[in-house]
């Protein structure tokens, strides 16, 4: 279990216990582009089947953020669901999620690291993520309504 503190007191966990599953969902149905509406039993199913992150606010503990890592732990990983809470966000704390995200999996063995963004590349960035090598390779079955 990865469990890391900064200078500034925040904390970042890697301890499903610890997640304020209620606040994720708040969070992810009602303020993102990705997963508005998503219901509360695939937020705990995705969470449940996935490696998670949660930030964890100095002084009283309560969750500021969260990613959702998607991985076989050896080859590959999906990084997703990363949300800041709106009266967090510009104390760095996504782009030290991001990064605390990327130096652990790469402890593991894992060489390929992948997300989808449509406004956070600037935070990404920060933290070594890029466009695609080779883009024609890739491809996706996605069958999502509206897709």
């Amino acid at each position: 279990m990865l469990n890391l503190t900064r200078a500034d007191g925040y904390q970042l966990s890697t301890d499903p216990a610890r997640l304020d599953l209620d606040r994720v969902h708040h969070w992810l149905s009602t303020d993102t582009y990705w997963a508005m509406g998503r219901d509360r039993e695939t937020v705990d199913r995705a969470f449940a089947n996935s490696l998670p992150f949660g930030v964890y606010r100095p002084g009283d503990g309560v969750q500021v953020a969260v990613a959702r890592l998607v991985t076989d732990r050896t080859t590959f990983a999906w990084l997703a669901d990363v949300y800041v809470d709106p009266t967090e966000r510009g104390n760095g704390l996504g782009t030290w999620l991001a990064g605390a995200v990327g130096d652990h999996v790469t402890g593991l063995g894992v060489r390929r690291l992948v997300l989808a963004t449509h406004d956070a590349h600037g935070v990404y960035a920060k933290v070594g993520f890029g466009p695609l090598d080779h883009p024609e390779r890739w491809m996706q079955l996605d069958r999502r309504a509206g897709s």
